[in-house]
């Protein structure tokens, strides 16, 4: 079974361009760059929870210019 997620990311100014080119890398992510109170929006989908996870704490949490995330997982 594959797990999902929505994951809105903020981000400091200055740095939301490289974050959004690092978060395309092999994240499995879909990234979308928005307005609002979030600067980006990840469609994010893993095999299983447990990949989901690490790849939130290991690619997305951890990027530099990162300052702030809301995860919704879908089911």
């Amino acid at each position: 079974m594959s797990a999902k997620a929505f994951v809105m990311v903020k981000v400091e100014p200055a740095a939301t361009r490289k974050v959004v080119e690092q978060l395309k890398k092999p994240s499995g992510a879909v990234v979308y760059e928005v307005l609002g109170s979030y600067d980006i929006v990840l469609d994010i989908e893993a095999d299983t929870q447990e990949d989901l996870t690490a790849v939130l704490r290991n690619s997305v949490r951890t990027q530099v210019g990162v300052t702030d995330t809301v995860t919704c997982i879908c089911f």
